[in-house]
């Protein structure tokens, strides 16, 4: 695939059925703390009402394939957000998640004043997405044990970050 027809845009209401190929497939949300959408509806929901802050559909040619959401901290927390990228069977392994997530991390470090640290949390056996952050150019920080709840069991996560260099607190 050429990575070049990769693009980021916010997600929009017509993106709907786009969005439930990947949030209505459970081997996209195996790892992801929310559930596995069952309805038109409750997508179309997500996309008005309950989106992240900063939340940009990945698109193909202008095709949503996935979306990469940033949640930012606030308050004294407002130095770092939490970045997850998630994208339809079809499309994996063809480097897509990795430029998407890319893209995102350069343009939510313009988009958000004050942000120095960008950071995920993977489940430790989800090694595709662990790969994909290595590839985009964040680091293993971690492992952080018996950590978070994912589908009702405790699970072990790695932390992954992408943090701003040459930044000092007398900044923010």
């Amino acid at each position: 695939m050429n990575l070049s027809r990769i693009t980021l845009r916010p997600l929009k209401l017509s993106d709907v059925d786009d969005f439930m190929v990947v949030a209505g497939d459970d081997r996209v949300t195996r790892y992801t703390r929310w559930n596995t959408f069952v309805s038109r509806e409750q997508a179309l929901t997500f996309i008005r009402d309950h989106q992240h802050p900063w939340t940009r559909a990945i698109c193909v040619d202008d095709v949503t394939i996935g979306y990469v959401s940033v949640s930012p901290g606030s308050g004294d927390d407002r130095c770092r957000a939490e970045i997850g990228c998630y994208i339809a069977t079809d499309y994996w392994g063809q480097g897509i998640a990795t430029e998407a997530t890319k893209i995102a991390a350069s343009q939510v470090f313009k988009d958000l004043p004050g942000l120095v640290r960008l950071q995920a949390f993977v489940a430790v056996e989800n090694k595709a997405s662990q790969r994909v952050l290595e590839k985009a150019g964040f680091l293993r920080e971690a492992i952080l044990k018996r950590y978070a709840y994912v589908k009702g069991m405790i699970k072990d996560v790695a932390i992954f970050s992408l943090v701003l260099q040459d930044t000092h607190s007398s900044s923010l």
